[in-house]
């Protein structure tokens, strides 16, 4: 799998994707980064702005079409993509079952969103797909790019010890995870759950399912509908 980011600051991506899991991924051949500077893109030769003032006057800068589209073009010319997303608060929702969808793709684009957004005819005609994690404003989309990175590989074979663990993951399926204990099984009078310690498989599955749905009914009632 191959994930070009499109960003104005790679340095805020740059650490993300050579730690832990995302380094260890790339180490393996499972995934490629490709970080990619719009400055390097801008017909501004002296500033390499890659932005400009809205028209109507409203406040704030708006990203240009043109360095988007040069790079976008230019990345095109190499290789074909199975996406090109925008991260944007007005985007869908970033869900588990997204980065599972993604996480099988071949090649995708991450364009990350900055300043006051970017000039519309870009999500008209370059953008197949926009992403939101949540009804907020960032500077930026470029953690938002080192998030949706993260977590579609980790979920490619491959790239945690234990896959199972990936897939035992809250979300995965639908619900919220159950609550997980190590030793010591006693620490200050408190103690783990007794079933834990049984040893009986079906009784472990039978409580690790109830504290799922009571969890999510608690906290994630939205979930269950």
């Amino acid at each position: 799998m191959r994930i070009d980011i499109l960003t104005v600051l790679p340095e805020m991506i740059e650490g993300a994707l050579n730690t832990s899991i995302l380094k260890r991924a790339r180490q393996k051949g499972l995934v490629e980064f490709g970080l990619h500077n719009l400055r390097d893109y801008s017909t501004d030769i002296r500033h390499h702005r890659v932005d400009d003032y809205p028209f109507g006057g409203e406040a704030g800068m708006v990203m240009q079409i043109e360095p988007i589209d040069r790079a976008i073009s230019e990345l095109k010319s190499q290789r074909d993509y199975d996406e090109v997303i925008f991260t944007t608060p007005d985007g869908e929702q970033f869900t588990q079952a997204t980065a599972n969808e993604l996480s099988l793709k071949q090649n995708i684009i991450i364009l990350c969103g900055h300043y006051k957004g970017v000039d519309y005819r870009v999500r008209e005609h370059l953008i197949t797909r926009e992403i939101s994690i949540g009804d907020f404003v960032l500077t930026g989309g470029e953690l938002v790019a080192a998030m949706i990175a993260d977590a579609v590989v980790r979920v490619i074979p491959g790239a945690i010890g234990d896959e199972q663990s990936a897939l035992s993951d809250s979300f995965q399926d639908g619900l919220l995870a159950p609550p997980v204990y190590t030793r010591p099984a006693e620490y200050k009078g408190w103690r783990v759950p007794d079933v834990l310690l049984s040893g009986h498989e079906r009784n472990i599955a039978e409580w690790r399912m109830e504290q799922s749905l009571e969890r999510t009914k608690r906290l994630r009632p939205d979930l269950l509908k």
